[in-house]
């Protein structure tokens, strides 16, 4: 870590990997997972109780002096706060113990310390909020609930890595609302906006879920199609993955709350003039709300906007008929 030095303490001389802390093994598959992350991130996730990230970043500094994991300087930050990501040791322990699936994507010493920092930060500020929610309402959703940048095709062709191929929510999370006897599974793919791009690159993202669902893979010539549930062919691409298509929810930051209005206004605007996404409409449901409100109510308070039709207050659920009740 040549970048910045924390204060939390000292490694002790002949430790081993394997003589790590439960909580030092907790944090690695965690930074595998979410790329990017704070020890006050951390403490929240992991030690939801601790008064203070002490705790935390010694054992972050136990990672470090393994080689398991490193930090970053947070840019334009006066307190010189560090942001840690797994090594290449650190990623090759974690998929060596089969805990997480294994990403392709390995965040490098130059990518912790871009100008992606504040959006990745942003984005598992969005996880942690589900998260501290399902902890108060007694609900499911850990550490892990989270998957960042999942690619899901949506065309066919040869182009196996144009941009125009895939679509990559910032991130995939998954939640279990219990009610009752009753649970629900609820899958969200989450995009958070730091004000940052344009409203019309927003739009285009939302053109590209609506493309998605809608989405049916093309047989190539001579295979043989698998029977679809309706009798035919292959169905949506959607359908390998998730049991009902995922809602989509836009968390907006980076800008005061009335900027931020008026541009879920704009976005609600384009969206109605998208043809596609009005083909699609009875299939996508999309909310759009502050990462403040986030934070500061939870997700099942009526804090979101629908981005098609009426733009009455709804709960993450996306249906205001039901959160206007729960008001």
């Amino acid at each position: 870590m040549s970048t910045a030095t924390d204060t939390a303490g000292d490694v002790a001389v002949g430790s081993r990997p394997d003589g790590l802390s439960r909580l030092a093994q907790e944090i690695l598959p965690v930074l595998y997972q979410h790329r990017l992350l704070t020890a006050a991130q951390l403490t929240r996730l992991l030690r939801p109780a601790a008064t203070t990230t002490r705790y935390v970043r010694h054992q972050l500094q136990l990672l470090h002096g393994h080689g398991l994991a490193d930090a970053a300087v947070r840019r334009h930050n006066a307190a010189g706060e560090l942001l840690w990501y797994v090594t290449p040791l650190g990623a090759e322990t974690v998929e060596a113990s089969g805990e997480l699936a294994a990403r392709s994507y390995r965040i490098t010493g130059q990518a912790a310390a871009s100008a992606l920092q504040e959006h990745t930060l942003a984005i598992n500020d969005t996880g942690l909020a589900f998260v501290e929610h399902a902890r108060r309402a007694g609900d499911e959703c850990g550490p892990l609930g989270w998957d960042m940048e999942v690619a899901h095709r949506v065309r066919d062709g040869n182009a196996r890595h144009s941009d125009e191929a895939w679509l990559t929510p910032d991130a995939v999370l998954h939640y279990v609302r219990a009610t009752g006897d009753e649970r629900m599974l609820l899958t969200f793919m989450i995009e958070v906006d730091r004000s940052t791009m344009s409203i019309a690159r927003l739009a285009a993202k939302l053109h590209a879920y609506a493309r998605y669902a809608t989405y049916v893979p093309q047989l190539s010539p001579g295979a043989k199609g698998r029977p679809g549930a309706s009798g035919g062919l292959v169905q949506e691409a959607w359908r390998e993955r998730y049991p009902s298509f995922p809602r989509i929810l836009l968390v907006l930051t980076g800008a005061p709350s009335r900027t931020l209005q008026r541009r879920a206004g704009d976005l609600r605007a384009l969206a109605a003039a998208d043809p596609r996404i009005a083909r699609a409409a009875a299939r996508l449901q999309v909310g759009v709300t502050s990462l403040g409100f986030l934070q500061a109510h939870g997700p099942f308070a009526p804090i979101f906007t629908p981005v098609m039709g009426e733009a009455a207050p709804t709960d993450v659920l996306l249906h205001p008929a039901a959160a206007e009740a729960l008001r």
